[in-house]
């Protein structure tokens, strides 16, 4: 690394660390001569660039972009480089006295698109939130972690408000507004819009409990809940929340009741994950059932033939030596559906008024219900889940259930407000024979745990639950939810649980059902909107139910749709496996999954992310369970389409698609896409039309705005889409990178021999040096927003001739040279991304003389 300082109006020297190569020759220093060569050129802005109106620079004339009916107009999509600060934090410069603790941004943005916050000093102890309010004002959300990054999803079209909020320190950051994927948004985060108890905070201490803490001034705003939770996990009740939010009274913060106390949880969630005895501190999350209400009732199980399940029950109907764990609202333990079916449970709902049954934790896990209305019905979700693995079938009435043969495991953790993380916790941790919250164990563990239930917020104590019963043998199955999203829901999307979608009569994805990068298989989960199957009933799931609307419990059998209608017939399924191969573990039923050996395939040939690796088969399953000690049913030839999707952001022209067959011959490649702004080019294609495409974009005559198509690709009966989303920029609209400090740097001594101050506002602004001696020479530009004498440090603009990751040497000797053109920007950084933000002139530290 070398250290070089931007020239002050003091002087030009500098200080090497360390000598710099750069690509295209090395060499040699100045000479002595004066030759009175000239070099100049343009600093280029990209038009998506915009830096914060009021940064700390001196240099800069600061427009201050707060309060909210200040806030600076921005276009989108946008990469905004900002400086924000408490009072007295950071470098002197234009806010240090008063400080600049807020930013607003005025955006016009679309339904999907996300808020990326990439905060640049976070290691140093600045952490900044990240805010978002309607047009009116009012709060939509908030991110409030204590990490590099916050996020936010934009809920539908509209203008809004974005603020960034300093909480503590100061900092520059990156506020990037645009399609970020879902895996890159941030995890750990804290965000309003997630679905948690309010002042109520899961923690883990090291060292002492809580309530053997003494006086600790933080810690006092709790008070502690004396059940003995496993993991030395501790809930606190948070009864006198410290002034945080004092700190935004002048920020235009207008919130209801219920986000003031969600917002303060969040915080103390914050203050605890800042303590050096905490080992981890995270709010207390609600998780809901996956079904989709409706109380239309329906006729017959269509959905059972759909996955081939009478061939599969003339090998096995299962075998009561398997267990499978509902874990959820309970089950009506004397609902005809259920008789003979169960083994013993538990009930982990802790609050007593959740439970609606008197108590907290105890051993009866009957559902008492979950009605918060008189006259309307309870779901009894818990039964009709569990009627689906295994119903008491074959007896000439009812409905049948997948593995009826096999035992239910009924766990209660789901009451009248839904369930939250720790309750689950317990529940799967019972379930797979852990020691847990009712100090108990089942006699036998279960084999297999459902459920039908999640939420969208990941958190480590359902998260480290589900690992110790995976390490225990137990297979999870889980519902992947029903907001229609590829936002990842919980506990579907942790590592090691069969995340289940739903298809309709139709193998169609349900309407409701959620996709993306971690579902792994699809089941029958019905839609009660249509009837495509004329048996004048809506296709939804046939199993058990009740109506407790009026004074008198009345046993049913009804019709529900949803994700968790899907997951217990995959379940169900896992259970006849068991039956067939005890000896099954997860990873081999997830390696038999992986190969195909357990699905039909559904939409693109291969894992895709609406369907997973397919439609359950109940048949090939079991097939392949018998079989797995001598061998498994051969892979069917796949087509491959790689990315499966295209984003051309900003000035994007061009990306590869990649066709490939793998495991045997398909056939030739048949291409469609109708989209007018886009071709597709071959590269390197065989004469099946196998290999790499060029998808090219032509923006002539678009008009601005966000546009999506798709290619369609076909090889025999296989077929893949490719979803393409390109971004038309407004021309009228114009970069604005800051102040920027150009630099002639010497590649032998390090030293700056020169500085060019711009502007650099517009598609691009000129910069020269005149009375250059002979030599080789290395041009930077950067921003210091902060005023710490540095430029090009994280999260401010910068570049270099001719790239900011390989910098060029130019060589002077006597004539002039001209057109030296080169970009400044902001680099964007995955949340993912193990790399430090930014690279190549980046890797350079660049101060300024007076700077210490």
């Amino acid at each position: 690394m070398i250290r070089l300082e931007k020239l002050t109006k003091a002087g030009l020297s500098l200080m090497a660390a360390s000598l710099i190569s750069a690509c295209g020759g090395g060499g040699g220093g100045g000479g002595d001569d004066v030759s009175g060569v000239n070099i100049s050129g343009k600093l280029i802005v990209p038009s998506f660039v915009v830096t914060d109106s009021d940064v700390n620079d001196v240099e800069s004339v600061p427009i201050p972009n707060h309060p909210r009916t200040s806030a600076q107009v921005v276009p989108n999509p946008v990469n905004i480089g900002g400086y924000v600060n408490q009072r007295l934090q950071g470098a002197s410069g234009n806010s240090f006295s008063t400080g600049d603790t807020d930013d607003y941004f005025l955006i016009d943005m679309q339904a999907g698109q996300t808020l990326l916050l990439n905060i640049a000093d976070q290691s140093s102890g600045a952490d900044l939130d990240l805010f978002l309010y309607d047009i009116n004002g009012l709060l939509v959300d908030a991110s409030v972690g204590e990490t590099q990054f916050e996020s936010l999803l934009i809920p539908q079209d509209g203008q809004y408000y974005v603020n960034v909020f300093a909480y503590t320190g100061a900092s520059n950051y990156l506020l990037s507004v645009g399609l970020t994927p879902d895996s890159e948004t941030p995890s750990a985060a804290l965000r309003l819009s997630d679905d948690f108890l309010p002042q109520e905070v899961l923690a883990r201490f090291n060292g002492l409990p809580l309530q053997a803490r003494g006086q600790d001034p933080q810690l006092q705003q709790f008070e502690f809940d004396p059940t003995s939770y496993s993991e030395g996990v501790q809930r606190l009740r948070l009864i006198e929340p410290e002034s945080t939010l004092a700190m935004r009274s002048g920020s235009d913060l207008q919130l209801s009741e219920l986000q003031q106390r969600k917002l303060e949880t969040l915080y103390a969630v914050k203050g605890l994950r800042k303590r050096g005895d905490v080992a981890y501190a995270e709010p207390n999350y609600i998780v809901r059932p996956s079904l989709t209400p409706n109380d239309t009732h329906y006729n017959l199980q269509w959905h059972y033939p759909q996955i081939n399940l009478p061939q599969a029950w003339d090998i096995t109907t299962g075998d009561n030596s398997v267990i499978v764990a509902v874990i959820d609202t309970g089950v009506l333990l004397t609902h005809p559906e259920m008789l003979g079916q169960l083994t013993e449970g538990y009930d982990f709902i802790s609050d007593p008024e959740n439970a609606g049954d008197g108590d907290g934790i105890d051993s009866n896990p009957n559902d008492d219900g979950d009605a918060v209305q008189e006259g309307i019905s309870s779901s009894f979700h818990g039964t009709h889940v569990a009627a689906t693995v295994a119903a008491s079938s074959n007896d000439s009435r009812g409905a049948a259930g997948v593995a009826w043969n096999s035992r239910i495991m009924p766990i209660r953790v789901l009451g009248k407000d839904g369930g939250n993380s720790l309750d689950l916790a317990e529940g799967i941790r019972f379930a797979a024979g852990l020691p847990n919250a009712s100090g108990t164990l089942p006699a036998q563990a279960a084999d297999i745990i459902n459920l039908s239930l999640g939420g969208s917020a990941d958190n480590q104590t359902t998260r480290d639950a589900v690992a110790a019963a995976r390490a225990e043998g137990v297979i999870i199955v889980a519902a992947a939810g029903n907001e229609t999203t590829s936002q990842l829901s919980y506990p579907a999307s942790y590592e090691g649980v069969v995340s289940v979608s739903a298809v309709d009569i139709n193998r169609d994805l349900a309407f409701y059902s959620n996709f993306g990068s971690m579902i792994d298989v699809a089941a029958p989960g019905g839609d009660l909107r249509v009837d495509l199957n004329g048996d004048s009933r809506p296709d939804g799931i046939l199993s058990a139910g009740a109506d407790d609307s009026t004074d008198t419990l009345s046993y049913q059998l009804v019709f529900y749709n949803g994700t968790s209608m899907a997951s217990p017939h995959v379940a169900g399924v896992a259970a006849l496996m068991k039956a067939v191969y005890p000896a099954m573990t997860p990873a081999e039923f997830d390696l038999l999954l992986a190969a195909g050996e357990l699905t039909n395939d559904l939409g693109d040939t291969g894992r895709d992310d609406l369907f997973g690796h397919g439609l359950i088969d109940a048949f090939k399953a079991v097939d392949a369970a018998q079989q797995r000690g001598g061998g498994g049913v051969p892979v069917d030839p796949a087509l491959s389409v790689n990315p499966q999707s295209l984003s051309f952001s900003h000035s994007l022209q061009t990306a590869t698609l990649f066709i490939e067959q793998i495991g045997g011959d398909l056939g030739s490649v048949q291409i469609t896409e109708n989209i007018d702004w886009l071709s597709l080019q071959a590269n390197q294609v065989d004469s099946s039309g196998y290999g790499s495409y060029s998808a090219v974009v032509d923006r002539t005559g678009v008009a601005a705005g966000t546009y999506s198509g798709s290619i369609q690709i076909s090889a025999g009966t296989a077929n893949s889409t490719v979803e393409v989303i390109m971004q038309v920029l407004d021309t009228t609209i114009s970069g604005d990178a800051g102040i920027h400090y150009v630099l002639l740097v010497n590649n032998a001594t390090n030293s700056v021999l020169q500085q060019f101050q711009v502007d650099a506002v517009g598609e691009s602004v000129n910069y020269s040096f005149s009375d250059v001696t002979s030599g080789n020479y290395i041009i930077f530009a950067g921003s210091d927003m902060d005023m710490d004498g540095i430029i090009c440090d994280a999260g401010e603009s910068c570049g270099a001739y001719a790239t900011a990751s390989q910098p060029s040497i130019i060589e002077v000797t006597t004539s002039d040279i001209a057109d030296r053109d080169f970009a400044t920007s902001y680099e964007y950084q995955s949340p993912s991304s193990s790399q430090s933000l930014g690279s190549g002139a980046r890797s350079l530290l660049l101060r300024r003389l007076d700077a210490e």
